[in-house]
């Protein structure tokens, strides 16, 4: 299946450690993307987006940072700071459905304020450093919006334009709006990539045979709950009980090194888990146990339990 696959940044998963340990033990992804880190008015980065950011910490993979902000000059002064760290694109979050964060017109928020956007566009590429692609929804409450969003897009030079087809108010749920891609698809004068719902190889085969234009795929959650997932795409095989056990104890065991605390590491493991567990028939008593999760001693006995007791999927 020859068709770029780019893993979508999820926060509190896709950790450098995570895109480093996915990039040697599975490959299959053409592109890594950071979660976003929204730039502050001081024009720092803070500790942990440094070390998310780090190049030594991404070395081998190909990484792209995801910048949130509504401010051009954040922007701006964000891409410069990315091609400093030596990053060769930046990406705009047009897609976070968060009430946090669309309340303060960022993320899909910003989708919103059509005006104020292409405002927001003209400025950054009279002046941007680095190619410029764009994660975006399809609206925030009716696909109306879209025509509109698309003549701004299409007015910049954007080097991909990554498209969810839901609106911010659907948030994850429900069917995605392939019609609503396939407008944004036509005519483009920029690539445009599809993200949403591909949670197995037929799921990509079927956009492909549907949209063979596209420029890529994004996978985020399906690659969450089945790691596997880009490198199976490329005719690679499905990951096993020992593979994914020994995933998950690698990265377990970076976190504690990382935090130089058991404790946090847990409770990052969890938030993977919440995923993972699709892998595995009957996993719905062991996912209730994991969010209760509060003690390392917990979190290991209940992953040492799943890989013991509980089979994989046979579709995985």
């Amino acid at each position: 299946m020859a068709v770029r696959t780019e893993l979508a940044p999820l926060e509190g998963i896709t950790t450098w450690l995570f895109r480093r340990t996915h990039a040697r033990m599975f490959g299959g992804a053409d592109r890594y993307f950071t979660p976003f880190f929204s730039p502050a008015a001081e024009h720092i980065l803070t500790k942990k987006e440094l070390r998310d950011l780090a190049p030594e910490q991404n070395a081998g993979v190909p990484t792209v940072p995801q910048v949130m902000t509504r401010r051009a000059e954040d922007f701006l002064w964000a891409a410069e700071r990315m091609a400093e760290l030596g990053y060769g694109e930046v990406n705009l979050n047009l897609g976070c459905p968060s009430g946090t964060v669309t309340a303060k017109g960022k993320g899909a928020g910003f989708l919103l304020r059509p005006d104020e956007l292409d405002a927001f566009l003209d400025a950054v590429f009279s002046r941007v450093c680095l190619p410029v692609s764009v994660k975006t929804r399809i609206g925030y409450r009716d696909t109306a919006e879209l025509p509109r969003l698309l003549e701004i897009f299409r007015r910049y030079p954007i080097c991909e334009l990554i498209v969810h087809p839901r609106l911010r108010e659907e948030f994850y749920r429900g069917p995605v709006h392939l019609d609503a891609f396939a407008q944004a698809l036509a005519d483009s004068p920029v690539p445009v990539a599809y993200n949403g719902d591909l949670k197995k190889p037929e799921d990509v085969s079927d956009i492909l045979r549907r949209f063979p234009a596209v420029s890529g795929v994004m996978i985020g959650r399906g690659a969450a709950a089945d790691p596997a997932l880009p490198r199976r795409l490329r005719g690679g095989p499905a990951a096993g009980r020992e593979e994914l056990q020994t995933f998950t104890r690698t990265l377990y065991d970076g976190y504690r090194s990382a935090y130089g605390s058991a404790g946090p590491a847990a409770q990052r493991m969890k938030e993977l888990w919440f995923y993972l567990i699709e892998r595995f028939d009957g996993g719905e008593k062991y996912a209730k146990k994991m969010r209760r999760v509060k003690a390392p001693e917990e979190y290991e006995r209940l992953e040492s339990g799943i890989f013991q007791e509980l089979p994989l999927r046979r579709d995985a």
